[in-house]
């Protein structure tokens, strides 16, 4: 890797430019915190690495009329310290504050976790419980994309050549709503998940479960959007019966692997069990506890 390029673009399209000539060369750094791991340890394919923290509107965080537009390279470390989205979505900030240490943290980018392709990425299934969408830049100019329809395997993504992600977009809370994250790791911190679920869910004026999007990460090759499970609490007051359906349906979605960290088995029931107890975290903030 002795004649790998570097490139720090100051605008998306300039991004674009280099992206497009490298023709599929070039790998975009956002954080890095996996991205240099990958380079130091010999597994980085390519021959360019593009850094796009230097872009403006990929750092920025900005309170739109209907929502919040987040950039694809701000950190956890920033994320967090924003009060809004705090109390809007901390469902979407626990997912991103639990990668790695403090340190980490301060590097640690949504557009990186996206669009490393891992299975098991923190933030993810926050994104995609939350109904967040992507602005997409490449050759053929803006797209937008369901954060669920990114990754497609373990580091595989539906980026075309060129591409890259610009900013997340997440909508503007409803009323009597919440959302939550939770995973399951060997250690007590800084550990890949075992398993990843998350919630969100809106209630009506007498309780009653209107909306619920409800993603497990970790327990296929790409994080899910289970719908069943939502469905099974939708139309419900969130009780017993319609979490422990909702349970079943997380786990009947899973296809995990069996590695060192967690059988096949395994797996399928801690999602089960996660997606409930992150059900009732939701649930709980939507009732303003």
């Amino acid at each position: 890797m002795s004649d790998l390029q570097f490139s720090s673009p100051k605008t998306v399209k300039e991004a674009v430019k280099i992206l497009s000539a490298s023709k599929g060369k070039a790998r975009v750094l956002a954080g890095g915190t996996d991205l240099l791991v990958q380079l130091r340890a010999g597994r980085m394919a390519g021959s360019m690495i593009v850094d796009i923290k230097n872009i403006p509107e990929l750092r920025s965080i900005k309170k739109e009329k209907n929502g919040f537009t987040i950039g694809a390279a701000v950190s956890g470390a920033e994320l967090g310290a924003h009060k809004a989205i705090n109390k809007a979505w901390p469902g979407v900030v626990e997912g991103l504050e639990l990668i790695g240490s403090t340190q980490i943290q301060g590097r640690a980018s949504l557009g990186g976790n996206l669009c490393n392709g891992s299975p098991a990425a923190d933030s993810v299934p926050g994104l995609i419980a939350a109904g967040a969408t992507c602005k997409i830049a490449g050759p053929k100019g803006l797209r937008t994309s369901k954060v669920e329809d990114i990754v497609l395997g373990p580091g595989k993504t539906s980026l075309k050549a060129g591409e890259f992600v610009v900013s997340f977009f997440l909508p503007t809370r409803p009323k009597r709503s919440g959302d939550a994250y939770l995973r399951f790791i060997p250690r007590t911190e800084m550990d890949i998940a075992v398993v990843g679920a998350s919630v969100s869910l809106t209630l009506d004026k007498v309780g009653v479960c209107s909306e619920a999007r409800v993603s497990l990460g970790a327990v296929a090759p790409k994080p899910l959007l289970v719908a069943k499970a939502a469905s099974a609490i939708i139309g419900t007051k969130v009780d017993d019966e319609a979490l422990t359906e909702l349970s079943l349906a997380a786990s009947a979605a899973c296809d995990p692997i069996d590695d060192k960290r967690g059988t096949v088995e395994y797996r399928t029931k801690v999602a089960g069990v996660l997606a409930r107890r992150a059900a009732t975290i939701a649930l709980e903030r939507a009732r303003g506890n």
